[in-house]
């Protein structure tokens, strides 16, 4: 990339905007995400700066600084390209140009995976609260069925969550809200429709990131005491968690390839040298 290219883009270089790209006392937010604001920043700026297919970005630390956001804004904005077949994220190696879209056309953005689980930690903690005082002793050996599913999908890496999609669908049930359980339904089928959330989610099993057994049985125990306040703080925690976990989702990953490559790389030079 020219080293003459916009150290800012078109963006103001303000490290305290909020992840929904507000400006702080603006009294409105913007239309776009910060995430999706930096991608079409970057869309520009790589075309302003002449950089054609095949040449490799810069790496997310130093797209973080240029702009003056997190580096998990930096992710969310290279996975959101890549859905879009703009980028290609080789492993150990960093994110390529493949095309610049069409001026035209004009990059569009699906609904990511940290705006999926933003929302279900709004809705989901009230809704196991709900729950605690409405669940029946037949549903909580169906959730206790399930969190053991959790495990044994876990040990089989199949790379399937239905347990734990049918876990947090049977809270919302025991909620008797079928408003709140249209909702987590609508949130759970925008996780697999949504391309960008799918393949945060598919990166995150691809690093080995699974659901955690314990968050769900901490949840479980909770609901088993009827206790609203410990649910709420149970399913915080854990969506929490899974936020933490997609974060840090394509970093893992990487981390973990380079070392692959490095190990096989010292292989074969003692191979060599035998």
């Amino acid at each position: 990339m020219k080293a003459d290219m916009n150290d800012t883009g078109s963006m103001p270089r303000q490290a305290a905007r909020d992840s929904s790209g507000a400006e702080p006392g603006s009294g409105a937010p913007r239309r776009d995400r910060l995430y999706q604001e930096l991608a079409r920043t970057l869309l520009a700026d790589l075309a302003e700066a002449g950089v054609r297919p095949g040449e490799r970005l810069p790496p997310e630390r130093e797209l973080s600084q240029r702009y003056d956001v997190s580096r998990p804004t930096v992710r969310e904005a290279l996975i959101a390209l890549e859905v879009q077949g703009l980028i290609e994220v080789r492993l150990g190696s960093g994110a390529y140009l493949k095309a610049l879209p069409d001026g035209a056309e004009p990059a569009a953005f699906a609904v990511s995976a940290f705006e999926v689980t933003e929302a279900r930690l709004l809705v989901e903690p009230e809704v196991a609260g709900l729950a605690a005082a409405q669940i029946d002793a037949q549903e909580l050996a169906q959730l206790a069925a399930l969190v053991d599913g959790i495990a044994q999908e876990n040990a089989r890496h199949a790379g399937t969550e239905s347990a734990d999609r049918d876990f947090h669908l049977l809270i919302a049930r025991a909620s008797r809200n079928t408003a709140l359980l249209r909702i987590v339904e609508d949130l759970w089928a925008l996780r697999a429709a949504s391309p960008e959330t799918a393949l945060l989610y598919a990166k995150a099993r691809a690093a080995n990131i699974q659901p955690v057994v314990e968050e769900h049985t901490a949840i479980l125990r909770a609901l088993e005491a009827r206790d609203p306040a410990a649910a709420r703080a149970a399913m915080r925690a854990h969506l929490n968690a899974v936020l933490d976990s997609l974060l840090f989702a394509t970093e893992e990953r990487a981390i973990e390839e380079a070392r692959r490559a490095s190990l096989s790389r010292k292989a074969r030079i003692a191979h060599t040298m035998e």
